[in-house]
C-alpha cells in the first residue's frame, strides 16, 4: 500500500513537472532549463506550499483579512520567486511574472488534477 502512494506522489510530480513546462511556454518571462528541471520546480513548489507558506500565511492574517484574500497572491509569487533562487535552471524576471506564472500553473494543475501545490 505504501508502494501505491508512493508511485501517486511520482506520478503527481512529472504531470506537475510537465505544469511547468507548459507554463514556462507560454510566459516569456520565465524559463526552464529542461524537464528534470521542471521536475525538480514541482518538488520544490510543492515543498514550499508544505512549509514556508502556511507560516507567512499566519504572519500576514491581518493584511490578508484587510485585502479581502488578494494578498495570497502575493505569497503564492513569493514561493515561485524563492523556488527560483533555490532551483538552478528555473528563472522569473520578476514579481509580476511570478504572479502570473503561479495563477498560469494553478489553472494547468487543476485540469490535470494535480494536488502537490494544495495545503490539505
Amino acid at each position: 500500500m505504501g508502494d501505491q502512494g508512493c508511485g501517486n506522489v511520482l506520478v503527481q510530480l512529472v504531470i506537475a513537472g510537465l505544469a511547468v513546462i507548459i507554463a514556462s511556454y507560454l510566459l516569456p518571462g520565465v524559463s526552464v532549463e529542461d524537464f528534470w528541471v521542471a521536475i525538480i520546480i514541482a518538488a520544490v513548489l510543492s515543498l514550499l506550499n508544505y512549509t514556508i507558506k502556511p507560516l507567512l500565511i499566519i504572519l500576514t492574517i491581518p493584511i490578508t483579512i484587510v485585502t479581502l484574500g488578494l494578498f495570497l497572491l502575493v505569497i503564492n509569487a513569493l514561493i515561485i520567486l524563492l523556488a527560483a533562487n533555490i532551483v538552478p535552471g528555473f528563472h522569473v524576471d520578476g514579481f509580476w511574472w511570478a504572479l502570473l506564472f503561479s495563477f498560469i500553473l494553478s489553472i494547468i494543475n487543476t485540469i490535470f488534477g494535480v494536488s502537490l501545490f494544495e495545503n490539505n
